[in-house]
This record gives C-alpha cells, structure tokens and sequence, in this order.
C-alpha cells in the first residue's frame, strides 16, 4: 500500500477537485505498476498558517509549503539506488503540476514499511505481481487467497 499524507496549510487544497486530480494521479502512478487501486490511500491534513514552520519560520502564504509523507508497503525499493532513483523522480513530476507550478515549496520523503507488517481487512496482501494481486486489483477489493 502506498500511503500518501499531504500536510497543506489552509488556502491550499480548498476544493474537492484539487484534492481529487492530485489523489487521481498517484493512484494512477501505482495502479500502471501492476498494484490495486485500492491500496492507494492518499489524506489530506490541512493545518493553521501559523502550525507550519520551515526553518524556524512560518512560510508565507504567498509561497506556501507543503509536506508529503509516502510509506510504501507493497513493493520496496531500497536496495536498488536506480528504482530510488526513478521512483523519486516520478514523485516530483507527479507532484509539479499540483504543487510546484502553483508557486508553492514543497518536499517529500518516502518510508518502506516491512510488508509482512501489513493486512488489509484481516487479509495478509499477496505477493506483488502474483495471480492473486492480479485478481485483488480486477475485482479492486481484497479477498481471501492462498500460497
């Protein structure tokens, strides 16, 4: 499961659409990797002005910053520095028109939680790319499955 936490400040984010084009495209990004849409969870914390500082200071609001946490569960990537490499640069393309073409600071890292810490509705996740993701992602629901 990817995760995705979006801290916004107020002002940003206002509207369900902007919310939905940003959340469209990241699960776009994994589901076109092979993985159910319905792992991609993407949330959206709006906080104070005057709750964010970057620095020591609080970001102005005519150049607001935004923070994204991303915790990837489902597949990982850590021992191979061209998957990072890629996957990071994916981030910041998927990122730039909601974002950085908005005038706004941003950044972003991604945490890779063990899978094997992982269920969904009491269901441990299939192996990736098996029949069995294959079939969780064309009925886009989890269900049981063997080894």
């Amino acid at each position: 499961m990817p995760l995705w936490l979006v801290f916004h400040p107020e002002g940003t984010f206002v509207t369900p659409e902007s919310k939905q084009a940003l959340a469209a495209d990241v699960t776009t990004l994994y589901t076109g990797g092979g993985l159910p849409a319905f792992y991609v969870n993407v949330n959206f914390i709006t906080l104070p002005q005057t709750s964010m500082f970057v620095g020591g200071q609080i970001p102005s609001p005519e150049r607001p910053f935004i923070r994204f946490m991303v915790d990837h569960l489902a597949v990982h990537f850590k021992d191979n520095a061209m998957r990072q490499l890629r996957v990071i640069n994916r981030l910041d393309e998927l990122i730039k028109p909601h974002v950085a073409d908005k005038g706004y600071d941003w950044e972003f890292h991604i945490d890779e939680t063990p899978r094997e810490l992982w269920k969904i509705n009491g269901f441990i996740p299939p192996p990736h790319r098996s029949e069995a993701e294959a079939m969780w992602a064309k009925n886009n629901k989890p269900s049981e499955w063997k080894l």
